[in-house]
C-alpha cells in the first residue's frame, strides 16, 4: 500500500504573528531610523539588539517559508530581513560618504603603507632618467633605441632649437605647431597611463615587468631631456613639463609600488599561501592604483591648461612645483585617526 505524501505543518497566523510581531515591530523601528538618519542615532541597548532581532526575524521567515503561512507575511518578512541585512552588512553609508571616506582616510592611508615601494620606484626612474640623458648625449643613436617614432614626433637630435622650443608652446608657434602640440601630448599622456596600469597589473609576475617598465618611462624622460638639453632649451623643456609632469610622474611611481608590493607578496608569501597573500596586496595595491587614475585625469587637465592657457615658463614651473608639495602633503602629512562610526 503506498504511503501518502507528508503534508506541510499548518500554523496558525495569528498566533504566528501575535508571538513575534513585537520583534519585527522593533526591528522595522530600528531599520527605519537608521535609513532615516544614521545608525549613531540608536542607543547602545538598541545596536547590541538589532543583530539579535535581525535573526529572530530570520527565523520567522525560513518558519513561514516552510509552513506555507499567508504570502502578505512573508511578503512582508523578507522585506524586513532585506532592509535589515543592507544596514547591517552592506556598504556603510551613503556613496557620497563612501566617495569622501576613499579620498579623507583610504587612499592616503595605502599610499603611506606603500612608501618603501614608492621611493624605490623614484629611485629606479631617477637612475634610469640619468642613464638615458648619458647614453643619447654620448651617443645622439641611441635616442632612437630607447624612443619611438610616434612619441617622438620629430622632437629628435636633428631638430633644430627653434624647432624644439615651438613644440613647447608658448612661443608664437603657429596652428600647425599647437596641433603637433596636442597630438604629442595626448601620446605622451596615453604612454604614461599605460605604463602606470601595466605596471600595476603585471606586479603579479614577480614584479620583474614592473621594474622593466619603470626603468623604460625613465629612460625614456632622460632621452628626451638630453635632445632639449643638447640644444640649449631643457630648462624651457623641464618648465613645460614641470606643470603636469610631477603629478603625472607620481602616479606613475605609485603605481609601480603597487605593483612592486604584489610581487614581492607573490614571492615571498611567508606563512601564507601564495595566492592569498598576493591576494591582500592587492586589495590596498587596487586602492593606490584606483587614486593614481585620478591623478593621470589631473594630469590631463594641467596639460591641458599649460598647454593652452597658461604660457610662461615660470608659471608652469610654479604650478607644477605646487602640485607636487600639494600630494605630498596630502599624502603623507599626519592626520587623526577615523572610528568605524566616522567620529574622529
Amino acid at each position: 500500500m503506498p504511503v501518502a505524501a507528508p503534508t506541510p505543518m499548518l500554523v496558525n497566523a495569528s498566533r504566528f504573528r501575535a508571538a513575534h510581531e513585537a520583534d519585527w515591530a522593533r526591528l522595522d523601528a530600528l531599520v527605519t531610523r537608521v535609513e532615516k538618519r544614521s545608525v549613531r542615532v540608536l542607543a547602545d541597548d538598541d545596536l547590541l539588539a538589532m543583530p539579535l532581532l535581525y535573526r529572530t526575524a530570520l527565523s520567522s521567515l525560513a518558519a513561514a517559508r516552510a509552513t506555507s503561512l499567508d504570502r502578505a507575511l512573508v511578503a512582508y518578512l523578507e522585506q524586513l530581513c532585506t532592509r535589515a541585512y543592507f544596514q547591517l552588512y552592506g556598504p556603510p553609508g551613503s556613496a557620497w560618504a563612501q566617495v569622501g571616506r576613499f579620498f579623507r582616510r583610504d587612499w592616503p592611508a595605502a599610499v603611506q603603507g606603500l612608501w618603501r615601494e614608492t621611493l624605490a620606484a623614484l629611485l629606479l626612474t631617477v637612475a634610469a632618467a640619468l642613464a638615458g640623458f648619458w647614453l643619447v648625449r654620448a651617443d645622439p643613436a641611441w635616442f632612437y633605441g630607447i624612443i619611438p617614432d610616434a612619441m617622438a614626433q620629430g622632437r629628435d637630435p636633428t631638430a633644430t632649437a627653434d624647432g624644439l622650443r615651438a613644440t613647447l608652446g608658448g612661443h608664437g608657434q603657429g596652428g600647425g605647431r599647437e596641433g603637433m602640440l596636442a597630438v604629442f601630448a595626448t601620446f605622451l599622456f596615453t604612454h604614461n597611463a599605460q605604463i602606470a596600469i601595466f605596471s600595476f597589473a603585471l606586479g603579479l609576475a614577480f614584479g620583474v615587468p614592473t621594474v622593466l617598465l619603470i626603468a623604460y618611462n625613465g629612460l625614456t624622460l632622460g632621452a628626451i631631456v638630453a635632445v632639449f638639453a643638447g640644444k640649449g632649451i631643457g630648462i624651457d623643456f623641464a618648465e613645460w613639463l614641470a606643470i603636469h609632469g610631477t603629478t603625472e610622474l607620481f602616479a606613475i611611481m605609485l603605481s609601480g609600488a603597487a605593483g612592486f608590493r604584489i610581487g614581492l607578496a607573490f614571492a615571498f608569501p611567508g606563512r601564507r599561501a601564495r595566492g592569498d597573500a598576493a591576494v591582500e596586496a592587492g586589495r590596498g595595491g587596487a586602492v593606490v592604483m584606483l587614486g593614481a587614475v585620478v591623478m593621470l585625469a589631473v594630469a590631463g587637465l594641467l596639460e591641458g591648461i599649460g598647454r593652452q592657457t597658461v604660457t610662461a615658463g615660470a608659471t608652469r614651473a610654479a604650478i607644477g612645483a605646487a602640485m607636487l608639495v600639494g600630494w605630498l602633503l596630502y599624502f603623507y602629512l599626519p592626520r587623526s585617526v577615523e572610528r568605524g562610526d566616522g567620529a574622529r
